[in-house]
């Protein structure tokens, strides 16, 4: 009776250690670093493991769903290789991106992923959570977040010299230039993680990387670390680009219910499209879809025009206006079409001047009531486009557009013939860009 007492006694203070301030450490060897680091023995009190990423601040909203797709097979990998910890994947905050230009919505940072995509259906396959659950998780009683190790991915500028590319993961110093959007304050840094001021972390890493997601993986460390941060998380390749895993993730990306109600209205209203008359009826829970290839669309040809800066970036596939509204002409005439949808990131004077080429033609966009623009944004208003095109008759997107590559997405998932799918606008009626056909795989 007394050992036990005595065994109960000792318990509790090591308990009250480990979840106080004073903690104890373990020595962990680094192969990685010079030195040994020291890591908390708190992290063998808690299984969880957080992984957390950001992307090239210029980088756009579509480019940033693909770079998740990466990282979540990445996941689905890990936990099946490593079952002793509860890996989780934190969703970034969504902000101040490029294309997002509209001033009078309110502040444009911050924003969770619920406001776009279904958590719930993100979970379906694998563990997500939103920052502000990390941050109430992970932080300490001040409040503040100290993230044990943070990555900064760069690209071999050695290989891209030399075409001879070959896998890479290899620690090295950080030079200025890499850490310029970092601020250091005695040996600890603070920004840019996300906007947070309250997200510091003393470990910064620069990693000469080349190779697919899971080729971090003897990065994370989970011995030593609770959490890892990968920035430039962009650099990371797909494991499975265009595999059954690919598109598994790509599948659990639904999005925010109340955004596919608005496009469903409009669809009813404006184009004269429901899913039950269009064949588009989907489960759901993306777990239940089954592959299909019989969805008939709505009846209207829908049309991503894109236009800024990829008429200077990319002039050679971008069609005058004026040609646009040929090419369009003709593919409506030909599958009896006289209603045209169109997504587009152009000036409304060039909407304007797309229509007047085509009178015949009942020509139209979604315009957002301020209950949308103010709830969904910029990032909202755009997905509520790309469901609408989703569901057209046929669709014609802009090449080496990432806004366009994920309507192709949709479109695979709900069942459209590719021949419906997997086309672009071309630089003249003559002179067309050949596309690639990344179909699903069940």
């Amino acid at each position: 009776m007394l050992m036990f007492k005595v065994v109960h006694i000792i318990i509790l203070i090591f308990v009250c250690i480990v979840n106080g301030n004073e903690l104890e450490v373990c020595e962990v060897f680094d192969k990685y670093a010079e030195n040994s680091k020291k890591c908390s023995i708190r992290n063998n009190f808690t299984q969880k493991r957080y992984i957390l990423y950001d992307i090239n601040p210029p980088e756009g909203f579509n480019l940033r769903r693909d770079v998740y797709v990466r990282l979540a097979v990445f996941i689905k990998k890990l936990i099946e290789r490593d079952k002793e910890y509860e890996w989780q994947l934190v969703l970034p905050p969504w902000g101040n991106l490029y294309h997002w230009r509209h001033h009078n919505t309110g502040l444009q940072e911050y924003l969770f992923w619920g406001n776009f995509f279904d958590i719930t259906s993100l979970q379906k396959y694998i563990p997500v959570i939103e920052m502000y659950k990390f941050m109430e998780e992970y932080s300490s009683e001040t409040k503040e977040i100290q993230l044990d190790c943070v990555y900064i991915l760069q690209n071999d500028k050695e290989m891209f010299k030399t075409g001879k590319f070959e896998d890479k993961n290899e620690v090295m110093n950080c030079t200025n230039d890499s850490l310029q959007f970092f601020k250091s304050k005695q040996h600890i840094y603070t920004s840019p993680f996300w906007g947070y001021r309250n997200i510091t972390t003393w470990n910064v890493k620069c990693l000469k990387f080349h190779g697919t997601a899971s080729y971090l993986y003897q990065n994370l460390k989970p011995i030593q670390y609770r959490s890892v941060m990968f920035d430039h998380m962009e650099i990371a390749l797909h494991d499975e680009y265009g595999s059954k895993e690919y598109w598994k993730a790509r599948r659990s990306m639904r999005y925010n219910s109340e955004l596919y109600n608005i496009a469903k209205n409009y669809r009813k209203t404006f184009l004269n499209s429901t899913d039950k008359n269009d064949n588009t009826v989907r489960p759901l829970d993306w777990t239940k879809e089954e592959n299909r290839r019989n969805a008939r669309g709505g009846p209207y040809l829908a049309i991503h025009f894109r236009r800024r800066d990829f008429i200077i970036g990319h002039k050679e596939s971008i069609p005058t206006i004026k040609n646009a509204a040929s090419q369009l002409r003709e593919k409506m005439d030909k599958l009896g079409l006289t209603v045209l949808f169109v997504a587009t990131d152009g000036e409304q004077h060039e909407f304007e001047e797309l229509k007047s080429y085509l009178p015949q033609y009942k020509v139209l966009k979604f315009i957002p009531s301020d209950y949308v623009m103010n709830k969904f944004k910029d990032g909202g208003v755009a997905i509520i486009d790309q469901i609408i095109c989703s569901y057209a008759r046929y669709f014609i997107g802009t090449h080496e557009s990432t806004f366009t590559y994920r309507i192709q997405e949709d479109r695979e998932i709900i069942g459209f013939l590719p021949e419906t799918t997997f086309n672009t606008l071309c630089k003249t009626n003559k002179k067309c860009p050949t596309t690639g056909q990344w179909q699903i795989v069940w």
